[in-house]
């Protein structure tokens, strides 16, 4: 049964938009390094990623601006990501297997939330390892064109940093204005 695993990356950050991958592997399929994407550095996510595009039967890639975010709440928009990544799928799964515990119906195909996932079947752990890298790399570019956040290496986390950088330098485009992006200790009592 073609099974497709689904994850996101980019939840609880301040800036950017949320991914979402889609993978359905081969039955036989296994790595050793493959996990929850969290529980893995940065290089074995980067040496992970063309193993998993090259030997998935299909994976695909989608997100959700931080706009629609704004729009929607996160929750829902985490859902629409992973609904876009099934979108672009080269092939239709007969069964979805979803990380966490929310998750709408996709075209009437059955499907199974897990949480803690990523950590239990591989193609919801290579599914969250397409997503954060994918996403990386998206903030990684984006931090050329706004230097002063740090997103480079925070990835728009909500890191003591990337807080001060919005005192000091503001919001901007793709910050989500829907979330507290300033720290308690900076906002008036």
């Amino acid at each position: 049964m073609l099974e497709a695993g689904c994850d996101e990356a980019g939840r609880g950050c301040l800036a950017g938009p949320v991914f979402a991958a889609a993978v359905i592997l081969p039955n036989d399929f296994y790595h050793p390094l493959l996990n929850d994407s969290k529980k893995i550095n940065e290089k074995t996510r980067e040496q992970l990623r063309p193993i998993i595009e090259s030997l998935s039967l299909a994976w695909a890639v989608a997100c959700v601006s931080a706009r629609e975010i704004d729009q929607m709440n996160i929750l829902n928009a985490s859902i629409l990501a992973m609904h876009r990544a099934l979108e672009k799928l080269a092939l239709l799964p007969r069964h979805i297997i979803v990380d966490g515990n929310r998750f709408k119906e996709f075209r009437n195909i059955s499907h199974t939330c897990v949480v803690g996932g990523d950590g239990k079947y591989a193609s919801i752990a290579a599914a969250s390892v397409l997503a954060k890298t994918h996403r990386d790399q998206y903030m990684k570019e984006l931090a050329k064109e706004y230097p002063g956040y740090g997103w480079g290496k925070n990835m728009a986390y909500p890191t003591k940093a990337h807080r001060e950088a919005i005192e000091k330098l503001g919001t901007t485009e793709h910050h989500r204005l829907s979330f507290r992006l300033k720290s308690e200790l900076s906002e008036p009592e």
